[in-house]
Order: structure tokens, then C-alpha cells, then sequence
């Protein structure tokens, strides 16, 4: 997730779907800081950083966003820390009454959260205590849970540990992947934060917000590329929702044998796009290693007997492809898994 932090100075500011727009016009504007929605009034961001693989020094992707809609440059601020001095005294110069945090990342120092009047507040993509971090969307797949939600929670020094406003819950699609999951729940939230505004302004939010049970809490680490890769001895459904929630970032990838006619092996590196389980009651294999191709997938054999179908790829450099295009541009060569 993208680490960013914006600042807006009235309610009618707009997140990625309108965060403000249901905000009543007729009620006094109050001063709010945004961390982590597209659109708003003053920005402060990641700094500039080598990106596409460090060949150009390039703003954050939310900046650009910024200057694209005509966003003044000087309202664009980018502390390597959101604890340094100059700028927290631009934050406190803002005089805002409520910061509200969004896949912002960082633990908030203690003079940051002394700055708004009526504190910060987290919109949290689980439902808290359960998976606190980093990923708590991307970790939450990868378990693959049947139910999830957003969770209005106030900050605190403790990561993602402070009192519940709100929460709301929805059921998990089998086959949903980790950005559009995020998607969703942001947009959830988003509206849950709109409902619990009067709320929060009128202070009634901090005397029925509920203290979370520290032990339920579990924890959603943030992702290293290391966990990209997928190994076969592992049981089909492990891996589908693996590719699921390292979909975006870091992806999911194997390695993979191709074998010519004369039998000659070369291994082949493959980013895995999209899968599902494997529901055919039977699938011929020649060797236990082999990769098989029914129905449009690669069909690979993983642990207890279960089978993994692949249904989009790609080779890297290349774009990404479904099975069929693949399978058919093999040439007749035998694909095995490692």
C-alpha cells in the first residue's frame, strides 16, 4: 500500500469515491487532516523516490495525482518522517480539529497526535483487534477468510490499537484479489467515517467507542518479495489464495521445467496472475511432475492430492497472457513443476 498523508482544510474535500460528499453544507466547515485519500485541500506526501526499478527520481504517485488536477506545488508537503519539526509546525499551523488516517502505514508520534482537537482516527481495512499491520487486507487472503470488514478506530500510540467507533462487515468473494478487496473496504469506510462524523465532532464518538480485547489481536506483517514464490507440495487452496492476496504487489511466482523433444530442460520463471482450484474430479498426469493443460488452465499437481489450475501468467518482460495463448506457444514442449 501506497504511504501517503494529505491535508484538507474543510469537510467538502473528496476521497477516491467522494469522502466528503455527503457532509452536511448548512453546518460550520471544520479544519480536518487527511492521511491517505486522493483529493483534498493541502497534501503532504512521500518524497520524491527512485522508482521503475531506480532508473528516475519521480514524486509519489499521490502528488502526481495532485498536480495532474491542478493541486498548487506549495501545498504539497514531503517529510521523510511525519515526527519532523518543520513539519509538524506546518500541521499545527493548519489548526486542524480531526486527522483521519488511511493506509497511511506508520506509527504516529505523540506530537502529531496532540495537534487535532478531536483526535485522530484510523479507517482499518479489518476488523479490529484481528489483523493490525501493515496487510491486514493482503494477510487476511492469504488465510483465506470468509469474512472481513473496515473498522473506524481512533489512534493511538499502539499500532492500530485504539478504541472502535464503528465497523462494518462483509462477506469474501473465493476468487476477490487483495486491490479490489481494499477497494472495497475503503469505500466502505469512507462511508462508515461520513455516518460518524456528527459524531466525532460532537464528542459522542469518544464516549461510546469500545476498547479493543488486546487478546484476540492478531497481526498482519507487511509482505517481503521473498514471499513471492509458490512451492507445489503445498495444497491447492493454500496457494489460490496466496496468489490472491500478493495480487498487485509482490505477485506470485514459480519456477517451472520446460522440456524439448529431445528432452533437453531449461527453467522457466513465471509471475502466476490468476488461479482457481482445481474441481475436476480427475486429470491425467504422465509422471507426478508433469503440468497438464484441460480447459483453457495449466493444471499443476500440488500436496494431499489436490491440483491448482492457472489461468493467466506471464514470462518476464512480457505481457501478461491466459493459459491457452501459453500453452499453445510451447510448441509441443512438456512443462513440469519444480
Amino acid at each position: 500500500m501506497i504511504r501517503r498523508l494529505l491535508c484538507v482544510q474543510n469537510q467538502s474535500a473528496s476521497s477516491p469515491s467522494s469522502l466528503f460528499s455527503s457532509t452536511n453544507n448548512n453546518k460550520k466547515k471544520k479544519p480536518v487532516v487527511l492521511l491517505g485519500a486522493p483529493q483534498v485541500a493541502a497534501i503532504v506526501t512521500q518524497p520524491a523516490a527512485r522508482r521503475d526499478r531506480g532508473k528516475k527520481l519521480t514524486l509519489s504517485p499521490l502528488a502526481n495525482y495532485a498536480l495532474e488536477r491542478g493541486f498548487s506545488s506549495h501545498l504539497i508537503f514531503t517529510p521523510q518522517r511525519a515526527g519532523d519539526d518543520t513539519f509538524l509546525s506546518d500541521l499545527k499551523a493548519l489548526q486542524p480539529q480531526l486527522c483521519i488516517t488511511a493506509a497511511y502505514g506508520n506509527i504516529l508520534p505523540t506530537k502529531f497526535l496532540d495537534i487535532p482537537t478531536f483526535g485522530t482516527v484510523n479507517i482499518h481495512p479489518s476488523l479490529l483487534p484481528f489483523y493490525r499491520g501493515a496487510a491486514p487486507v493482503q494477510r487476511a487472503l492469504q488465510d483465506g477468510v470468509k469474512q472481513t470488514g473496515v473498522s473506524l478506530a481512533f489512534t493511538v500510540r499502539a499500532l492500530d490499537a485504539g478504541p472502535i467507533i464503528a465497523t462494518q462487515t462483509i462477506q469474501v468473494d473465493d476468487h476477490i484479489k487483495a486491490p479490489d478487496l481494499l477497494e472495497l473496504l475503503f469505500h466502505k469506510g469512507s462511508k462508515l467515517l461520513i455516518r460518524e462524523l456528527p459524531s466525532i465532532f460532537d464528542g459522542s464518538a469518544r464516549e461510546k467507542a469500545q476498547p479493543q480485547d488486546d487478546s484476540k489481536a492478531t497481526l498482519a506483517p507487511k509482505i517481503g518479495p521473498d514471499e513471492s514464490w509458490l512451492f507445489f507440495d503445498q495444497e491447492a487452496f493454500v496457494l489460490h489464495n496466496k496468489v490472491r492476496a500478493f495480487s498487485g504487489w509482490p505477485g506470485s511466482r514459480a519456477k517451472i521445467l520446460v522440456v524439448d523433444r529431445t528432452g533437453q530442460k531449461k527453467t522457466l520463471e513465471i509471475k502466476i496472475i490468476t488461479t482457481r482450484v482445481c474441481t475436476h474430479e480427475s486429470v491425467q498426469f504422465n509422471e507426478a511432475d508433469d503440468i497438464a493443460f484441460v480447459d483453457g488452465a495449466l493444471v499443476f499437481p500440488c500436496g494431499r492430492g489436490t491440483m491448482l489450475e492457472v489461468l493467466e501468467l506471464q514470462l518476464p518482460g512480457k505481457k501478461v497472457v491466459n493459459a491457452a495463448a501459453f500453452w499453445n506457444g510451447l510448441r509441443g514442449q512438456k512443462l513440469k513443476k519444480l
